[in-house]
């Protein structure tokens, strides 16, 4: 299946607001399985099935899960993973919580928010070691700081966390949100911006929109949440259920080890992995995710982070300012959110 451009990627922000938003976990998917891995399951009946959800149609972030799937890493480890997109992605927390899939990919925000409800999901491996989120606006806009959004429409997809966001960057460069408007355009982030609608856009990744927007003529410049104010965390994560961590951490294991691997490949290799997404998903974008992938190749392992670290330094740091903005409550355990000794030493043999 392939969604629409501008297709939400985050967006289990939007159910949480309340734990019955978690109450209903449906079953409906976009496939089974992709026709290659279809066949690799009849070839490899011995493989061990599992399901991953993740938060968006196949893109640059997902290219090392694929890369890893080509090269057999999974199959090595005795494995057959199912990635797929769910027909609402806002629900890989419901189901990755409630066992129906194994695996899913979500983002440190939404970890927290969904803990915060009473879903047992634990992140097992960060995917992206920074921030990317960030408010979009024309180059010629003239605006190059938060504090020349005062007087300004700010568009955004409606999330209470990305009000937080605009709240703590305007403050952070002497402004308060009171001086903006702030509109719901949904997830029209590039046709709100581009349209004139709004003055600057809310909630974009600056490894994706921007590059739409270029490639439809709209040159722009990206305000990043985290030099304004947001303390750094985890854009995307890996999580499991409790369950599985503590019944299955053999498979999360040879998971974890395989995936690394993917990833690694991929750094190494980016157009090897964007053949890979391509393969995997023909209706890709190319050239789109490969922008995309030189961007995000770096985010992978910022700041000299071996690949898929997690700290209690990050989760500590975040939750606090996340139940500063009232999103989360202050007695939250957050190291029960996280687990950060389960991704197998690089060069840790396949047994």
């Amino acid at each position: 299946m392939r969604f629409p451009p501008l297709f939400s990627r985050r967006r289990v922000l939007a159910l949480v607001s309340a734990s019955a938003a978690f109450a209903a976990v449906p079953a409906s998917r976009v496939t089974p399985f992709p026709p290659n891995q279809a066949r690799a399951l009849v070839q490899e009946p011995d493989l061990e099935t599992i399901s991953v959800a993740l938060d968006w149609y196949p893109n640059a972030n997902h290219a090392g899960l694929y890369l890893a799937q080509e090269r057999g890493y999974y199959a090595e480890e005795g494995l057959a993973p199912d990635f797929y997109t769910p027909s609402d992605p806002t629900t890989v927390l419901q189901t990755v919580g409630a066992g129906r899939d194994t695996f899913g990919i979500s983002y440190q925000t939404d970890v927290l928010l969904a803990r915060a409800a009473g879903v047992p999901v634990v992140s097992v491996l960060a995917l992206v070691q920074t921030p990317l989120q960030g408010i979009m606006v024309l180059t010629d806009s003239g605006i190059t700081r938060p504090g020349d959004l005062v007087g300004k429409t700010v568009g955004y997809p409606g999330i209470p966390s990305q009000e937080a966001f605009l709240a703590t960057m305007l403050e952070d460069d002497g402004a308060t949100i009171d001086d903006v408007e702030l509109v719901n355009i949904g997830f029209d982030l590039v046709p709100g911006l581009a349209s004139g609608r709004v003055d600057a856009a809310l909630g974009a990744f600056w490894t994706h929109e921007p590059i739409l927007a270029e490639e439809e003529g709209y040159p722009t410049e990206i305000l990043k949440v985290d030099d304004w104010g947001v303390p750094p965390y985890y854009e995307l994560v890996i999580v499991a259920s409790e369950a599985t961590v503590d019944d299955r951490p053999d498979v999360v294991e040879r998971f974890l080890r395989a995936t690394r691997r993917g990833y690694e490949d991929a750094m190494a290799d980016p157009a090897a992995a964007i053949a890979a997404l391509r393969a995997a998903s023909p209706d890709l974008n190319v050239p789109v995710e490969e922008a995309g992938i030189a961007l995000l190749a770096p985010a992978w392992t910022a700041g000299d982070a071996p690949f898929g670290t997690q700290t209690a330094a990050r989760w500590d740091a975040y939750a606090a300012w996340m139940a500063e903005r009232g999103l989360i409550p202050a007695d939250l355990d957050v190291a029960a959110a996280w687990q950060g000794d389960l991704l197998p030493t690089a060069g840790t043999p396949v047994p």
